[in-house]
């Protein structure tokens, strides 16, 4: 049987979709590289937050980043083609049968154990190599004593890194404790460059900076402290599919478990959690986390409108009855989260974080660069 090609996407009637302004994230980028005192890398990993790598890190090459952070060899692999020239670090390491690839795309694995530490050594120098180690966290990284002794042993990384736990939290007594640990650590390697500070790190002042900076969901949007408040880069949208009445006393979506206290406009919309915007942001049947909100909301018309009832997988019931009738229309686009929601506040709602929302985007969304 024959089959035409489909045509392409049409994001001005697709049931969801999703504008990234490529724009914002290179200011983003320029804003945060202004306030490190130290040469800015970019976190490029899981597809650059869930917003495209192939748009995002060619447009930050342009403007000028040289370092780039990927979570895995097959990651930076992929990003090697778009950034030509760049260091690309990959902070899971190296592990058996990836060394051709990491060595033929010149990845610099990021050695976090001693057995990953010996299989580098095995390659004989033909792959440089960077050094993870812990200082608090309890993820990955060498311990200090293991460090020590891998400097003891003639160990040449060209980059000695760490991680805050505590960055987004300027007050917390961890956030110098570990930058104390780190200090003597990195002094062992002295001609490696050292690297603590992701997004919040950096706005912690020029004691966190050292050589090199690892932001990332500053680029994307998603961090607003210490004076920073990144230009939105990602525009969530819905397509209002129905608008129907209900009367008070009757109930919305699964469960029951939203009763309406007052006759109600509601408007069906064509997005749900395969979507990305998650079950827990739900108006009822799902606890929120110390948000003092009933549900989280969307945006229509210059108007908020709180989820009803439980969010299914591909749609999502919003109370529109506050809203004048002429300005929701069924056709009409509600914004999840972007310039008119916060996508820490859409984040918020549901409990989570602006990067668990940015990663969980689904692959329904028609996109739309700018």
């Amino acid at each position: 049987m024959r089959h035409d090609p489909l045509p392409p996407p049409d994001f001005t009637v697709a049931a969801s979709r999703l504008t990234i302004d490529v724009g914002a994230c290179v200011a983003n980028w320029r804003d945060i590289a202004a306030r490190s005192k130290a040469q800015t890398g970019a976190a490029v990993k899981a597809d650059a937050y869930g917003l495209g790598v192939e748009a995002i890190a060619p447009a930050l090459v342009r403007a000028g980043c040289k370092n780039f952070f990927v979570a895995t060899i097959e990651e930076g692999a992929c990003l090697r083609a778009l950034a030509p020239d760049a260091r690309i670090f990959s902070v899971s390491g190296l592990w058996s049968g990836q060394e051709a690839l990491a060595i033929s795309r010149r990845i610099i694995p990021v050695a976090a154990s001693p057995e990953q530490l010996d299989l580098i050594a095995g390659l004989g120098g033909a792959l440089d190599h960077a050094l993870f180690i812990d200082t608090g966290m309890n993820r990955l990284g060498l311990a200090p004593s293991q460090a020590s002794a891998y400097a003891q042993s003639g160990g040449e990384p060209v980059v000695v890194m760490s991680h805050l736990a505590c960055a987004d939290e300027a007050d917390n007594a961890l956030n110098a404790r570990q930058n104390e640990s780190f200090q003597p650590l990195a002094a062992l390697f002295e001609e490696a460059e050292s690297s603590l500070s992701s997004s919040a790190g950096i706005l912690l002042g020029p004691d966190y900076h050292y050589d090199l900076t690892r932001p990332g969901i500053a680029l994307y949007g998603g961090l607003t402290l210490a004076g920073f408040s990144p230009r939105p880069v990602a525009t969530a949208e819905a397509r209002i599919i129905q608008i129907r009445t209900a009367k008070a006393g009757e109930t919305v979506s699964y469960g029951a478990c939203e009763k309406l206290d007052r006759d109600s406009r509601i408007a069906i919309l064509g997005a749900g959690y395969a979507d990305g915007w998650h079950r827990a942001a739900s108006g009822a049947g799902a606890p929120l986390r110390d948000t003092g909100l009933k549900s989280g909301g969307v945006m229509i018309s210059g108007h908020r409108a709180p989820i009803l009832g439980r969010i299914t997988m591909d749609l999502t019931m919003v109370d529109v009855t506050e809203i004048p009738e002429g300005l929701v229309r069924a056709g009409d686009y509600a914004e999840f989260f972007g310039p008119n929601v916060p996508i820490e506040d859409a984040a918020r709602a549901a409990g989570t974080i602006s990067y668990e929302l940015l990663t969980s985007l689904g692959k329904r969304y028609v996109r739309r660069i700018v």
